[in-house]
């Protein structure tokens, strides 16, 4: 007769705990490079925490593993902020609009994050890589929908979709470094250059977007009918 062996639990519980902590201990990190800028150090992110650095450790390999946890949680709220904006049922000009908008406000929110985070773009652990290609994914969905329901060949969506997130990195960083535009300023010249390459990339296929009726967000209820 085979023995059964009862769980405790202990194990999902621990892994519950530790990714809890590890939640709490980027939370930490994100106030204290707001406060300090974007080279605050261990010790100081592990201060605002109220833990020593030992302890930090114990939850994050090293300072690398850290800063590619900051870059998740970065790239989440960008994401949070952007993607439902762009789905909307809007006309699309005010859609690209608004989502540019909603990134600058994310960005400037957060701006020393934002800042470190694209510094380490390099970062073995994927910092950004991580973050970009959700962004990039939810992009290219929302692109790909969009030009199918005009009836236009969504190949490009993907590869459109990378070429946004690249822009908004480097604008991005451009802007919050220089601090010589107004966030007005920088969300009609990007919405601007955005919308009018769409748009024309749309009249290269016989149907630019401009003279055809608003893209329409299409309920999850709806596409299963």
């Amino acid at each position: 007769m085979t023995r059964r062996v009862k769980s405790d639990g202990r194990a999902a519980r621990w892994d519950g705990h530790r990714e809890q902590r590890r939640e709490e201990f980027v939370a930490a990190a994100v106030r204290a490079i707001d406060q300090i800028g974007p080279d605050a150090s261990i010790a100081e992110i592990a201060a605002e925490a109220g833990v020593s650095k030992p302890v930090i450790y114990r939850y994050f390999a090293d300072k690398s593993e850290l800063l590619a946890a900051i870059g998740e949680w970065g790239a989440q709220q960008i994401a949070d902020a952007i993607l439902p904006v762009i789905a909307a049922d809007l006309p699309p000009r005010d859609r690209v609009t608004a989502g540019v908008e909603a990134y600058f406000r994310t960005i400037e929110e957060h701006k020393h994050v934002f800042l470190l985070v694209v510094r380490h773009h390099d970062d073995p652990h994927g910092t950004v890589a991580g973050g970009k290609a959700m962004i990039a994914a939810g992009f290219s969905r929302i692109l790909g929908d969009g030009l199918r329901e005009l009836g236009l060949d969504a190949g490009g969506a993907e590869p459109w979709a990378h070429g946004l997130v690249g822009l908004g990195m480097t604008t991005g960083e451009w802007w919050l470094e220089r601090g010589t535009m107004s966030r007005e300023a920088m969300v009609r010249y990007t919405s601007e250059f955005i919308w009018h390459a769409f748009n024309g990339i749309a009249g290269e296929y016989g149907a630019p977007i401009a003279e055809v009726a608003p893209l329409r967000a299409v309920p999850p209820q709806e596409e299963q009918a």
